[in-house]
């Protein structure tokens, strides 16, 4: 049925392509980079002895996606085995022996295997899996040493809304299960028992534009059904039940397994937020499910403020205390939400150790928003606060024992060059995650997997002095490849696994010890996926834009191009907008020409196959002019400098043909690309894919912008391109997966756009994949994307007459 509706859809619109319907394919260069297998995801044990290997399948097909589905509560379910219906499977296990060098086949393993999750046991002597069908989520345990898969559940699991197991120890499990079979879900009536009704009793509650919301009682009911679980303890394969059924949202087991921390739903169920914004409590129950204390009871998220600062007048981010046995933290404002109270400290953190009959103790306030925590030990632990309208963030040190609260650092977030890295952690006796200290406990280690820097993305780890808080970098990635940390095997060795590329070796990953400084030991060894795009040439090209903000882009043209011999290509390019506080910030190189060339099945890389010159990550910042200033308040005009400033600067190489350029997006890039076809006439065509065109429709705020529509609605009209269809002239291909699950990105944004421009003789195409949510997924609907965007890129761009377009902003924008 759906099909049929897209070939009437396509029948319907006009245009001079052919009418009739059906899936299509692209030229055979871009299918088969696009269904090319990826390369195996890795996991290693601590001490770096074993890896896992999951092998993954390239796309599922649109049948796979279109399986039944549920949109409720923001949640998209699968209604026949309550499981989330969207995800992505790991298809294959194998065993590697690192030092012998030796891979093993995992027998036992479920025919048409579909998993996910798989997680090591405390003493690594097992892997735990689920596996997914059609009917039922099942939970399997890999021995490692007999390298077999047993399925370990007698009831079914249920694996929405909240983590699908966990380990408590090396021999039991934790998990969810099902109440009853999908078999005896509510059934719709014919008659309704109602009208669906809400209200708001004088309260200021606003929202964002979610999508999948409930909106009848009976969604409630199915929700309620679906949400409902049985948490179960699973010893050597007995299961018993914890507590009674409830809907979790989370459950969390305390650093000496002998409680669980726990946040389930109460009713009544919100109409307007997701199900993680809905009621819940906050409870801590010992291991059989009894009730020791109910910590918090908290009112739905409908009640918060709009503005990045503001937060729920509420209690928040619960969590156990990684350093000692059972102590719960958490964070409450001080300023009833509304950041710009006045008020010396904004939040306040507290903590209530074991067994939770006292009253709790005052950790420390911030001057700040509360962002988080990393615990270390009685004398340590970070304490991250932000600021996110300023684009700050700080980081301090805090004395869990004497209460003292140090800054260590504060930047910006936008600043590459300023990050100083991630500290790097440790398992303590608790099996938890703290952070490691060196040098006799004087510093820590920071792993930066990006290293932003002038010459590009170079990683690095490096050690920090906690006295003098100052870096020095012990490690960095050598320039012409790029290598990041991906663990740290042992901290006090320096023994460290990286993955390592380059323009021309695919990425694969190494042993590397820093002190004896011996050759590094390759673990895997992975091949080029994509042989075809060898040759292609890659490089970081800078530019700058009219106002003198530097801008970069990652330039890919086809293989044995020559500019002298060939002449100047038609160009497309792809890009992100971002908004900056800072131009200096703005203007940082991010990203590496030395990175080996990977393919997004959603990205513009495909195109260097068919003869073009490909500015993928085109930086399109958009800075705050002055302090008295935000980004947007001139968007559109900030888009044309950085528009205009890569294309003079492809024309200026000899490699790209000012008259014959494109562009295009996804998302707010969408929203880009519709907007630059409004107000220039700078390129030939745009593509613009699950975009929102009408920012009236996102009325509390959008992307980093936090004024409402009623605050500034001078600004939502003009930046929508929306409110130009009128002006759009250049040839516009609206994509949009039917089934968006993105705040904002509703189908109508594309629908709503298509009608305007084609009511005002504009050249536009829309096309809507089936069942595709906001990222597309289905292996047909991709390949019809790629036909469609070359077919349009080719009659548009490449074989466009090269002396008709032009360079000049529209008048009167």
């Amino acid at each position: 049925m759906r099909k049929l509706l897209l070939i009437i859809g396509l029948a319907i619109m006009h245009g001079s392509f052919a009418q009739d319907g059906g899936y299509k394919t692209p030229p055979p260069a871009m299918a088969e980079l696009l269904l090319a297998k990826p390369t195996p995801a890795v996991s290693l044990n601590n001490n770096a002895s074993l890896m896992l290997l999951m092998e993954r399948n390239s796309l599922p097909s649109v049948e796979e996606i279109a399986q039944p589905e549920l949109k409720i509560a923001g949640e998209r379910i699968n209604p026949n085995n309550f499981a989330p219906s969207r995800q992505s499977f790991i298809n294959n296990f194998i065993l590697k022996d690192i030092k012998a060098g030796k891979e093993f086949p995992v027998t036992g393993l479920p025919a048409k295997m579909l998993a996910t999750g798989a997680r090591w046991s405390p003493d690594e002597k097992k892997i735990a899996f689920v596996n997914v069908t059609g009917k039922a989520v099942d939970l399997y345990v890999i021995d490692v040493a007999t390298r077999k898969a047993t399925k370990v559940n007698r009831q079914p699991l249920n694996a929405l809304l909240s983590d699908d197991f966990v380990w408590l120890n090396d021999n039991t499990l934790l998990y969810k299960t099902i109440l009853q079979p999908a078999s005896a879900a509510p059934v719709r009536s014919l008659l309704p028992s109602g009208p669906a009704i809400q209200q708001n009793l004088g309260k200021v509650a606003p929202s964002r534009t979610y999508q999948d919301m409930i909106k009848s009682p009976y969604d409630e009911k199915l929700f309620e059904f679906y949400g409902t679980s049985q948490l179960v303890k699973n010893v050597n394969g007995t299961e018993i039940k914890l507590g009674a059924p409830a809907i979790y949202l989370s459950f969390e087991v305390s650093p000496d397994k002998n409680y669980l921390l726990t946040r389930t739903i109460r009713k009544p169920f919100s109409y307007l937020v997701p199900s993680d914004g809905f009621n819940s409590n906050i409870s801590i129950t010992d291991l059989s499910g009894k009730l020791v204390k109910l910590v918090a009871e908290l009112p739905s998220y409908e009640l918060s403020p709009s503005g990045y600062d503001n937060i729920l007048n509420a209690p928040r981010g619960f969590e156990w205390r990684d350093d000692e046995a059972a102590t719960l933290v958490w964070a409450a404002p001080l300023d009833s939400g509304i950041y710009k109270s006045k008020s010396d400290f904004h939040d306040i953190v507290y903590s209530l150790s074991a067994p939770f009959t006292g009253q709790p103790k005052e950790l420390f306030k911030t001057s700040w928003r509360f962002g988080g925590i990393t615990w270390g030990n009685a004398n340590i632990a970070l304490v991250s606060e932000r600021f996110a309208s300023k684009q700050s963030q700080r980081l301090s040190r805090f004395n869990p024992t004497s209460g003292q609260l140090e800054l260590l650092y504060e930047r910006n977030t936008t600043d590459a060059y300023g990050f100083p890295g991630s500290p790097v952690t440790e398992k303590n006796k608790y099996g938890r995650n703290v952070i490691k200290l060196v040098d006799n406990g004087s510093k820590l280690l920071l792993n930066n997997t990006t290293g932003s820097s002038p010459k590009g993305d170079l990683p690095f780890l490096a050690k920090f002095d906690l006295a003098t808080k100052q870096s020095e970098i012990i490690w960095r990635c050598q320039e012409g490849s790029f290598e990041a940390i991906t663990d740290v095997i042992d901290a006090d060795k320096l023994v460290l696994l990286t993955r390592r590329e380059s323009q021309k070796d695919a990425p694969n990953y190494f042993i590397k010890n820093l002190i004896l400084r011996i050759a590094d030991q390759p673990v895997t060894h992975f091949g080029n996926p994509y042989p075809q795009l060898q040759g292609v040439s890659k490089q970081k090209i800078s530019y700058t834009r009219k106002d003198g903000v530097t801008l970069t882009g990652d330039l890919y043209l086809p293989k044995n191009y020559d500019a002298a011999k060939d002449g100047p290509l038609p160009v497309f390019m792809w890009a992100y907008p971002r908004e900056f506080n800072s131009a200096a910030d703005a203007a940082q190189v991010r990203g590496s020409k030395d990175k080996f060339t990977m393919i997004s099945p959603g990205g513009p890389l495909f195109f260097v196959t068919q003869g073009y010159a490909v500015l993928d990550n085109a930086e399109m910042p958009i800075v705050a002019t002055d302090t008295s200033k935000k980004p947007n308040d001139n968007f559109v005009d900030q888009l044309q400098m950085n528009a205009e400033a890569a294309i003079n600067k492809l024309a200026e190489m000899g490699v790209g043909d000012r008259n014959r350029v494109a562009v295009g997006g996804h998302s707010y890039g969408a929203f880009m690309t519709a907007n630059l076809l409004a107000h220039t006439n700078l390129f030939r065509a745009g593509i613009a894919r699950s975009g929102a065109y009408n920012r009236t429709l996102t009325p509390f705020g959008f992307q980093n912008e936090e004024r409402t529509y009623w605050q500034a609605p001078d600004l939502y009209n003009t930046m929508s391109p929306f409110s130009y269809a009128d002006k759009i002239k250049t040839p516009l291909l609206l994509i949009h997966g039917e089934m968006d699950d993105n705040p904002g990105t509703f189908p109508i944004q594309s629908e709503r756009l298509f009608n305007a421009v084609k009511g005002h003789g504009g050249t536009v195409r829309f096309v809507s994949l089936p069942y595709e949510a906001h990222g597309y997924r289905g292996k047909e609907n991709l390949l019809h994307m790629l036909y469609e965007q070359n077919a349009w890129l080719e009659k548009y761009v490449k074989n466009a007459s090269k002396s008709t377009a032009g360079a000049e902003t529209k008048k009167g924008f």
